[in-house]
């Protein structure tokens, strides 16, 4: 395996994007992309109005895939979850 994602529920019309991994030797190839593509249609599929995603902004590789497959940022907030000062991002999309 080199790579995964989750979908899971958040409520009835909204799904949450969660945990995608690429393994580092693997990365740079469009896994992740066409994971996130897979994730957008199985919500369709599942019938989610909303497809939802929380990230880090440091995580700029995940963050690109997110903006080009249609993601909106809808809010960032500062936390210190990790030991370091980081910025929190929630993305939406809209299906």
């Amino acid at each position: 395996m080199v790579g995964s994602v989750f979908l899971v529920r958040k409520n009835k019309t909204t799904g949450k994007l969660r945990l995608l991994y690429v393994e580092p030797s693997t990365r740079g190839a469009g896994l992740g992309r066409r994971l996130v593509q897979e994730c957008i249609r199985t919500a369709r599929q599942l019938g989610y109005r909303t497809l939802m995603l929380w990230t880090n902004s440091v995580l700029d590789a995940a963050r690109h895939i997110y903006e080009q497959e249609g993601f909106v940022l809808t809010h960032e907030e500062v936390h210190n979850s990790f030991g370091d000062a980081l910025v929190g991002q929630t993305w939406e999309m809209k299906l």
